[in-house]
């Protein structure tokens, strides 16, 4: 395997927390480096969850469908990152929130059980993981508060500052959808902000 992902990925966890020689030998032994090509899922709705993944390089949507067929852009996962059905792979539901590359990427999987086995072993593994799902609540939390409290122009501005390299490289419509506003309201903004 490449260990440029793998480099990655012990980077990412360190950044959490400090991992061991022991742990990075155990997780290393868990995942395989693969490609999700631009357009592909890498789970779907209705399917259950048996994967983690890790985004080394690119960009993935989470999104669900309304019942008008509209998609609803819910987040956007840059490298580096962990990808997944979180919720399916806690619960053994079948998954609700689609995950699809919006770019070719680079992956590492590992199945979740066998992740998930090692914390015992790893008090240092279990200790990122918690971090990570802390970090994740946050997110999701402060999103929530986002789109009740903000105006597009606001939650416009925070998706510049949190995705900005993102601005160049998504349609508009992707945009637009996880802003919660119409493609046409969002050319609105964007020229407002182009004119100031």
């Amino acid at each position: 395997m490449n260990n440029n992902g793998l480099n990655s990925l012990f980077t990412f966890l360190n950044k959490l927390t400090p991992v061991t020689a022991t742990t990075k030998e155990l997780v290393a032994s868990l995942f395989t480096q693969t490609t999700l090509s631009k357009g592909s899922y890498f789970i779907k709705e209705g399917q259950l969850a048996r994967e983690i993944g890790f985004l080394h390089t690119g960009v993935v949507r989470a999104f669900y469908s309304g019942n008008k067929g509209f998609d609803y852009n819910k987040h956007f996962f840059t490298a580096p990152s962990f990808i997944g059905g979180y919720a399916s792979l806690i619960t053994g539901m079948p998954n609700q929130i689609q995950q699809q590359a919006l770019t070719d990427c680079e992956i590492l999987t590992a199945p979740y059980n066998s992740f998930r086995a090692l914390f015992d072993e790893c008090p240092d593994l279990e200790r990122a993981a918690r971090i990570l799902a802390e970090q994740f609540f946050v997110q999701k939390e402060q999103r929530e508060i986002d789109l009740v409290l903000l105006d597009a122009d606001e939650r416009y501005r925070k998706f510049q500052q949190a995705y900005f390299e993102l601005e160049t490289i998504l349609p508009q419509y992707h945009i637009a959808s996880y802003l919660g506003i119409t493609a046409t309201q969002l050319s609105r903004i964007r020229r407002k902000f182009a004119g100031r």
